[in-house]
């Protein structure tokens, strides 16, 4: 078998900044899975692209009498192959590294972990050692840590220079979870967020209404925490990470029942600031917006009359009070430009910071490990796959769902074509901004603003070669329809 315990790196590929890249990570096996031996897998570079082909045969017998049976070769759609022994450390050299300058730039960039439970998804994004200084450091939380440094010597700059302290660059998070249609917000003890699209074509996703006095309505954004150093930010971290919504499912304990979202900004204290003006704007438009509707319909209502015969006439008795209904559209009119004046703002306070890392973004996605695997041909339940509880196919069928129409985002993103299906799934809709082409300011400037990586954990062991090969073949079409 070709076992090969490190990086495989086509020539020149390492650095190469690509719209979408992705990566296949060899998970190691555990001792349960060791007696039965690891798949036979290779990744072998394709000139003249400098992209890798990955193959893995399927298991023959424990006992090594006979050899594997039939290979299968991915195309060349691979930016590199980390093998069972590199740690986190060497995942984010290869895979997050690169693309920090570009976050640092102002730019967008978005990492997505998937593979089947167990194959360790949530250990690559998050990680379960925390210890500032060691190796399996989440990719999120080295990305953190990278940012940090640099912000810290542009902070550093600022008080030698003077600078008002509104200013000093931090990192805003938040943290999400997607499950169904709904969204869960896990900095505000996991309440649950409306997704929806605005008039403006952005989504937002929306927590509670409330009502304040003097008729205010607020509806809370989802909670975006400013942290001011690593160490605190890390420790906001993994409590929030606490909330995240797991369960039992055929192959992992704890396997993660939904997508986790989180999202890293380059902010000031006056970003933010100018952004709490806008929800401050936004919660006065609302009544004033309610009661010009009401005054119209009032005022329209009170025109017509029924007829005997049905159907509806003018009504000779009353005038519409067109003083009226003008005031209550000027009044909303007002209140509108001054949202949009606020919104002005905040893309003002980024346009023009000397600072061009602010309102750079980068995004970790751990997506839901699916576990319904089918034969491709007679639609029953592959050979090796693990039993399921109806609850579990279920949660599967809505899972794959999200993930095939990520993959045609990825794929109408990557090949610039005019129409990209956001709408297909709540993952995909909350992901809109990036995909968009978000820059400095919020302005869309296509996809030279922001890059994607895809991170396809796999497991080498035997018995789940049915969940492997699912999890490379859906890599192999990201791959290949994003080269």
């Amino acid at each position: 078998m070709s076992l090969p315990q490190s990086t495989t790196m086509p020539p020149k590929a390492a650095n190469k900044p690509r719209p979408m890249n992705v990566f296949a990570r060899w998970r190691p096996l555990t001792d349960a899975e060791a007696p039965a031996g690891e798949l036979e897998r290779t990744a072998t570079p394709s000139p003249p692209s400098q992209l890798l082909s990955v193959s893995v045969a399927q298991p023959g017998p424990a006992d090594g009498k006979e050899t594997a049976g039939k290979r299968w070769k991915s195309a060349a759609a691979f930016s590199a192959v980390l093998e069972s022994g590199d740690d986190n450390a060497s995942s984010y050299a290869a895979v997050v590294e690169p693309a920090i300058p570009l976050v640092l730039d102002g730019g967008s960039c978005s990492f997505f972990a998937y593979g089947h439970s167990g194959s360790g998804k949530t250990h690559s994004i998050v990680g379960y050692d925390f210890d500032d200084d060691s190796k399996q450091l989440g990719l999120c939380l080295a990305a953190s840590r990278k940012l940090f440094a640099t912000l810290h010597e542009l902070n550093a700059r600022g008080v030698q220079e003077g600078k008002d302290e509104a200013g000093e660059l931090g990192i805003g998070f938040s943290l999400f979870e997607l499950r169904h249609k709904s969204a869960f917000d896990l900095l505000n003890r996991r309440a649950e967020c409306h997704i929806r699209e605005g008039p403006d074509g952005k989504t937002h996703i929306r927590g509670q209404t409330e009502t304040l006095p003097g008729g205010k309505v607020r509806v809370q954004p989802i909670v975006q925490r400013a942290c001011w150093d690593f160490a605190s930010l890390r420790q906001e971290l993994v409590e929030a990470l606490k909330l995240r919504a797991t369960g039992s499912s055929s192959v992992h304990e704890q396997s993660s029942r939904t997508h986790a979202v989180l999202e890293l900004e380059v902010v000031n204290r006056a970003l933010l600031e100018a952004r709490r003006a806008v929800v401050e704007r936004q919660s006065e438009l609302v009544p004033v917006g309610k009661r010009a509707t009401d005054v119209y319909l009032e005022e329209t209502t009170k025109s017509i009359i029924v007829k005997p015969g049905g159907g509806y006439e003018k009504n000779p008795d009353y005038e519409i009070d067109q003083a009226r209904v003008d005031a209550a559209e000027a009044d909303k009119a007002e209140h509108e430009a001054r949202v949009a004046e606020a919104e002005q703002a905040v893309v003002d306070i980024i346009a023009s910071s000397e600072f061009a890392c602010l309102g750079g973004k980068t995004i970790f996605v751990d997506l839901a490990g699916a576990e319904y695997h089918t034969d491709s041909v007679s639609g029953s339940v592959a050979s090796g796959a693990p039993k399921q509880s109806p609850k579990e196919r279920q949660e599967g069928r809505q899972i794959n769902t999200d993930l095939l129409a990520l993959k045609e985002v990825m794929r109408a993103w990557s090949r610039s074509q005019p129409r990209i299906p956001f709408r297909s799934s709540p993952l995909t809709m909350v992901l809109r901004e990036h995909f968009a082409g978000a820059g400095r300011g919020g302005s869309s400037s296509g996809s030279g603003s922001s890059s994607s990586s895809m991170i396809v954990t796999v497991s080498p062991a035997r018995g789940q070669y049915v969940a492997t090969l699912n999890s490379l073949k859906y890599a192999n079409l990201v791959g290949a329809a994003t080269a």
